[in-house]
């Protein structure tokens, strides 16, 4: 399972490429897009000089239903964790790497969250 959450190193992606992924910024979105998530923003830097922001938005009644769900409770390095993981998920796949913002889906939180517990392994 991946350690740090907040300033890690991914790769190669499927072009050969690593990548070194710097957590920002987490916050509601509500204020910023009017969407009720938490968002959580990285700096991706590529071995070859690309850069790149990615948000991943988390929406907020998933979280809460993932926590009812697994007895977990709502937090932020919760949520950073969760992100993170995505954010590695989106290099070494290339899936969805295109976009801005990446909104997560109940059965991605709950797998995230799967990880962050050990129960599934890392890479899934």
């Amino acid at each position: 399972m991946q350690e740090h959450f907040r300033y890690f190193q991914v790769g190669p992606d499927p072009f050969g490429r690593n990548w070194t992924v710097q957590f920002r910024w987490l916050q509601t979105a509500i204020s910023i897009r009017h969407a009720d998530t938490v968002d959580v923003k990285f700096f991706l830097k590529c071995n070859d000089g690309t850069e790149e922001e990615k948000v991943v938005a988390l929406p907020h009644a998933l979280l809460l239903d993932v926590c009812k769900e697994r007895g977990r409770q709502l937090t932020d390095p919760w949520c950073m964790k969760l992100a993170a993981l995505h954010i590695r998920h989106m290099i070494e796949t290339a899936e969805d790497i295109e976009k801005t913002v990446v909104t997560l889906t109940a059965a991605e939180i709950a797998n995230y969250d799967r990880e962050l517990q050990g129960e599934l392994l890392a890479g899934r």
